[in-house]
């Protein structure tokens, strides 16, 4: 039984749009069919078409990077960023008014831990104030961007916190001050998929590489150029940091 008829059709000589119900097009006279189509009807009434179903949304493959049930969401704000970020301007502004060895590691924790937690927070030199500010800003927007708040609080816990504990063990006479080890982690988490993905073929985005390394460069010899940044936290970061980019590019979509 024939079907009803689409509500307009090609014509193959001219392109253009016509009735279904003619046998020749009006714009070049071109034969389109030998007689117009039947209307099947019920009760006297012609047959509406029913729509047709639009299939299911479905979520759609993950990216290089991503990790199944964590994942980011390009059109909402860094939330997890943003604070961490502000809370190392705060810290900038807090040894203006508070001595730096009653909040910062001083050689042996002896029990406060808390102080691993707020060290990572704390600069004394505005210029390495920025320049790891800008680097937690940055990578961390885009790993929250692709991944999530979880894995940048994680990585900045681990990378940050981490590294502070690390040379406080290494070196018990130095006062440590600064986040270099969550930035190199940050940094390093973000650019070992890319990395990954290029030599792989399987990534085309024009992602700052040249740019990144030179950011790199910069926290990596803050401590030749600032006291009190360390060397073993920035280190100790920077490897986690690249575990974890491991890590993330070898995820696969389950």
């Amino acid at each position: 039984m024939a079907g009803t008829p689409d509500l307009f059709v090609v014509c193959k000589s001219c392109r253009s749009e016509v009735s279904p119900y003619i046998t020749e097009c009006p714009y070049c006279g071109q034969r389109l069919r030998k007689r117009a189509p039947k209307i099947e009807r019920e009760g006297g009434e012609a047959r509406v078409k029913e729509p047709r179903k639009m299939p299911r949304p479905t979520l759609g493959p993950l990216r290089t990077g991503e990790i199944p049930g964590i994942r980011g969401d390009e059109t909402t704000r860094p939330y997890v960023t943003i604070t961490l970020t502000v809370l190392g301007i705060a810290g900038f502004l807090l040894l203006f008014v508070v001595d730096r060895v009653s909040v910062a590691v001083d050689g042996p924790v002896s029990g406060e831990w808390w102080r691993l937690a707020t060290t990572p927070f704390l600069y004394e030199n505005g210029w390495v104030q920025l320049a790891c500010c800008t680097a937690i800003a940055l990578y961390g927007w885009l790993l929250e961007r692709r991944h999530g708040p979880v894995v940048v609080l994680l990585l900045f816990v681990v990378c940050g916190i981490g590294g502070v504990a690390a040379a406080s063990q290494t070196d018990t006479s130095l006062l440590i001050l600064g986040g270099n080890g969550a930035a190199l982690g940050l940094l390093a988490a973000w650019a070992v998929p890319v990395l990954l993905a290029r030599r792989a073929g399987e990534d085309d985005d024009e992602a700052d590489l040249l740019g990144t390394a030179v950011i790199a460069g910069v926290l990596l010899l803050l401590p030749v150029v600032a006291d009190f940044t360390s060397v073993v936290a920035g280190l100790t970061g920077g490897v986690a940091g690249v575990l974890a980019g491991l890590v993330l590019a070898r995820a696969k979509p389950r």
